[in-house]
């Protein structure tokens, strides 16, 4: 298991992403949009968000720092703007870290299966302390 931190931009991830690549000497970032995700006929995507990021990720130092923009009409908060991302091989584990953390907390959405993950959700627990908890199976698409 380990523990990723995971930042949030209004709009600006791209650039954000690139220039952390380039201060801290890394490969290039592989960037997916939320255009690129597959489509929801339940949620159609706004035209506004298609180029937005959803996810890129980079290697610092030996640590997994992942991105996004914040996905519109979502709030955003600079400052606040980060969460903390759990991923684990043991699906009881992601299991037992959820239901643990929701336990006073809010559940902003429930453990389920995701085009990239068969097991995700996140939580802000009782402290305020929003956590992201996802299952690596090793099939992950991100």
């Amino acid at each position: 298991m380990s523990v990723d931190v995971y930042l949030n931009f209004n709009g600006n991830c791209r650039q954000a992403v690139e220039f952390y690549a380039e201060v801290f000497g890394t490969e290039a970032p592989q960037i997916m949009t939320f255009g690129e995700a597959p489509p929801n006929p339940e949620y159609p995507l706004p035209e506004e968000a298609k180029n937005l990021v959803m996810h890129a990720r980079l290697q610092i130092s030996g640590s997994n720092v992942m991105f996004s923009d914040v996905f519109p009409g979502m709030p955003f908060v600079e400052g606040n703007n980060i969460s903390l991302a759990v991923v684990s091989k043991n699906e009881e584990e992601v299991r037992s870290v959820f239901h643990k953390l929701q336990e006073g907390g809010k559940v902003g959405m429930e453990l389920q299966e995701t085009f990239w993950s068969k097991l995700y959700g996140h939580v802000t627990d009782k402290f305020g302390i929003q956590w992201q908890v996802n299952y690596d199976n090793g099939e992950s698409v991100m």
